[in-house]
């Protein structure tokens, strides 16, 4: 899509998480074994997955979590918890929402930008229930080509991220790792083109020059809509092509597809960098030690923070901004082998730059 994001509220505080291991089903998720006083009984959550689900080790997987984590906290019961997959074209999207806010879902998160025109018509229509899009536009209205402004689904809120800030720290890790490899060139795999991920592409090409003005920094994308960010097979080849120009570390927002480029990583044996989770933990054995860090952008956080602010009554439509200084993004530091102290010094000073404002990460590449 061809829609502008848009970024309003002031900063949000973020709360520190910590992993839950919890079962779900398709019809609830996580912690099963509440008693009635240990959770909240007065709200039901429901989470609308994009293209590629549960198990996509990045965005939805990351989502997922903050339920899983709002379960543990008693924020929301297990009992009262359910989400829907979209089908392999994303074609349902609508009909998911529809169905939860049908069931009497206090809250709606629907995760991915690309619910944000079906909840801009669908949210007006159910004004006692709260919906949330995370990378949303879905209050953007008719400058955006929507039917309803914010006005009219005040119901609603776009949770969005500086997705260029955290790119620009990992491309700095790239850069950084790259010249000890004697390297000059560097790769991004995007998955859908558009104003998203071009922040991903922006930040990291920014971070990557940064240390090194004179790296290249080549990039591929796998398709405009939605099943780019579910096509492993092409995210592969893309990568493979990317190591063969010359590229010894490739950082992708691809969503599911991303698979692709760790299978890339190890027949050229060369490394990779992840996205939204620490994808170090879960990549397999052969795929790990190249795994030079991933960039961590909080959706569990924001669904979390959206499940709270539901049932403590302080949930608000318009849009939330989850940015550095507010620990909505980090770059993670499981691989110690790579991601070594100076690294993360510099990291860290790059971090203190952007929060300060010393420096200004573009969001367009």
């Amino acid at each position: 899509m061809s829609k502008v994001l848009r970024s309003l509220a002031p900063p949000i505080v973020v709360l520190a998480l910590v992993a839950a291991a919890c079962s779900n089903s398709s019809s609830a998720a996580g912690g099963g074994s509440q008693s009635a006083g240990q959770c909240n009984q007065d709200i039901k959550v429901g989470l609308a997955l994009d293209v590629g689900g549960l198990g996509d080790k990045s965005f939805n997987d990351s989502a997922y979590k903050g339920l899983q984590n709002a379960i543990r906290d008693g924020l929301v019961c297990f009992d009262n918890t359910k989400f829907l997959e979209a089908n392999a074209t994303g074609s349902n999207r609508g009909e998911n929402v529809t169905n939860l806010a049908e069931a009497g879902y206090n809250l709606i998160v629907g995760v991915g930008f690309a619910f944000s025109p079906d909840i801009n018509e669908i949210a007006k229509d159910y004004p006692d229930q709260n919906f949330a899009v995370i990378d949303g536009y879905a209050t953007c209205g008719t400058s955006c080509g929507l039917t309803n402004d914010a006005a009219a689904i005040p119901n609603v809120a776009d949770l969005t991220f500086t997705e260029q800030q955290g790119s620009f720290l990992v491309g700095a890790a790239a850069a950084l790792e790259a010249a000890k490899l004697n390297c000059t060139t560097v790769g991004f795999l995007g998955g859908q083109t558009g104003p998203l991920i071009g922040k991903f592409q922006a930040g990291y090409t920014a971070g990557v020059h940064k240390v090194n003005p004179d790296i290249r920094v080549v990039y591929q994308y796998i398709g405009d809509d939605v099943t780019a960010f579910n096509d492993a097979t092409k995210g592969e080849a893309l990568s493979t092509g990317m190591y063969d120009d010359g590229a010894c570390i490739i950082y992708h927002a691809a969503g599911a597809s991303g698979a692709g480029l760790f299978n890339a990583a190890v027949k050229a044996d060369k490394l990779a960098i992840g996205v939204d989770s620490d994808q170090y933990l879960t990549a397999a054995a052969d795929q790990k030690p190249l795994i030079l860090t991933s960039m961590i952008k909080r959706v569990d956080t924001a669904v979390y923070n959206a499940i709270q602010q539901t049932g403590n009554g302080s949930f608000k439509g318009g849009g939330q901004v989850f940015d550095l200084a507010h620990q909505g993004l980090d770059y993670s530091k499981s691989n110690s082998k790579l991601m070594t102290p100076d690294i993360i010094a510099a990291l860290e000073l790059y971090r203190q730059d952007i929060i300060n404002g010393t420096i200004k990460v573009p969001e367009k590449p």
